[in-house]
């Protein structure tokens, strides 16, 4: 399978072995889940942690409705994960929207053995802007730094940050939905890309698909804008090199 990188055929074999490391279920198919198909359907290794349940996303919901969320969500992402391929997946589980308030050591520490057990040729997360400015984002991604530091196998992987470009944005929806209000991802430009993966077809339904096994985060959406507008808002997935070289 190819894509495009820099405006150029890519082929996902070259990315070898690949891990990912997320907040919350449903960022790995948003943000990665037609690389993650991609990587698989090349016959390549595809890792994917996932470092809450994401149970507080209802913030008005009591603790028993919290751990229904949380059942709820990890079948949800188990069905996504089937339908992009992904059959190895680690849960860290840790308080949902109560991440930065963690040692990241000790979190770096849990990442780093699961870095060495992997030996990754590629490690795609987020960047340090977290991509919606969540602060659970932005501690995975620092986590992630540190566990690449500390694995003997973390120097000679390559990291990529989910990342976006301006003609991407639907500008409306943004506004509508306060996708960034709480704070912008990284826009680069052709140059700064490691890769830009367009998706249609069957690989765009493919990623929809996933995304709609996630039922209690989709679904109202979708009922709002329509199916061929999600898809169309998801359809290319962008990845690039840290700014600051490790």
């Amino acid at each position: 399978m190819t894509h495009e990188t820099r405006g150029t055929p890519y082929d996902a074999t070259a990315l070898g072995t690949v891990l990912t490391v997320w907040a919350h279920p449903d960022d790995e198919a948003y943000l990665a889940g037609g690389l993650l198909a991609a990587v698989r359907d090349a016959g390549n290794r595809a890792v994917c942690v996932t470092a809450t349940r994401g149970e507080a996303a209802d913030p008005h919901a009591d603790a028993a409705e919290r751990a229904a969320l949380s059942h709820v969500r990890t079948r949800e992402l188990e069905a996504a994960l089937d339908v992009l391929g992904v059959t190895e997946h680690h849960w860290l589980d840790l308080p949902d929207s109560g991440l930065a308030g963690l040692d990241p050591a000790g979190q770096a520490d849990r990442l780093s053995k699961i870095v060495d057990e992997v030996r990754p040729d590629t490690v795609v997360t987020f960047g340090p802007d977290g991509f919606t400015g969540h602060t659970d984002h932005q501690a995975v991604s620092h986590w992630t730094d540190l566990a690449l530091e500390r694995s003997p196998y973390g120097a000679g992987a390559r990291l990529w940050h989910a990342v976006t470009q301006k003609d991407l944005v639907d500008q409306e929806l943004v506004d509508r939905f306060g996708i960034y209000d709480l704070g912008q991802p990284r826009f680069c430009t052709d140059d700064e890309l490691g890769l830009r993966l367009p998706l249609e077809g069957a690989e765009l339904d493919r990623k929809v698909d996933a995304l709609l096994r996630q039922t209690s985060q989709t679904a109202d959406l979708v009922d709002t804008i329509g199916r061929d507008r999600f898809a169309a808002w998801i359809a290319t997935e962008c990845f690039a090199p840290p700014l600051v070289t490790r």
